[in-house]
């Protein structure tokens, strides 16, 4: 099967493991900042993005051929800004509580470099089956991150995962107390910055 082929498979994986979105090309840094407090904010936050770079880098390879060159952007543009507004009108409906979690970020999706960035520099060049693994593997690396940066700072931060306390009442009774540093935005840089180090020291990224 053709997408199953060694040039999709690496198309995928490469900005989960290699050319990760946010660990070494630094787009979407400010979102990671900002809903990697709780891990179900930042699962979904993930899968949001996933789907807007995912689909916006379909429509736009399979429009290439036909969008004048000077409208390029804007027709990017309303691609993206078409598929943040479905997805922020899902989670209205089927997930308000998370929606004001999250606040105005997934509509700052529009803003995110990475998806406009993936339109830009792979979606105009190639086919839309590749687009479409590229996408999906720039929304999942960047999903990860969040994901790890997000279980640290909640498990440390308040001694939770996904809002269910994990570490029992005896640590509080001997005298544990939550690290209220990690819910605050500086212990994501670091967590990064450490993702980062750990990242270009397993896999010899410059």
């Amino acid at each position: 099967m053709k997408l199953l082929s060694n040039k999709y498979i690496k198309t995928a994986l490469d900005p989960i493991i290699g050319n990760n979105p946010i660990n070494i090309q630094m787009l979407g840094i400010c979102s990671a900042l900002a809903v990697t407090v709780q891990l179900k904010t930042a699962v979904v936050m993930g899968a949001a993005l996933t789907f807007v770079v995912t689909f916006s880098n379909i429509l736009v390879s399979a429009f290439r051929k036909f969008v004048p060159e000077n409208i390029r952007i804007i027709f990017e543009l309303f691609v993206i800004a078409s598929l943040v507004i479905l997805a922020d009108e899902f989670l209205r409906a089927y997930m308000f509580d998370i929606s004001r979690q999250l606040s105005v970020f997934v509509g700052l999706i529009i803003t995110n470099c990475l998806v406009m960035g993936r339109a830009e520099t792979f979606a105009l060049g190639n086919k839309p089956g590749l687009s479409l693994m590229d996408g999906l593997g720039n929304g999942l690396g960047y999903s990860l991150v969040l994901f790890l940066v997000a279980f640290i700072r909640e498990l440390f931060g308040s001694g939770t995962l996904f809002g269910y306390q994990v570490i029992p009442d005896f640590f509080y009774e001997a005298g544990y107390a939550d690290m209220g540093f990690m819910l605050l935005a500086p212990a994501a840089f670091i967590i990064i910055g450490l993702l980062i180090w750990l990242q270009k020291t397993l896999f010899k990224t410059s």
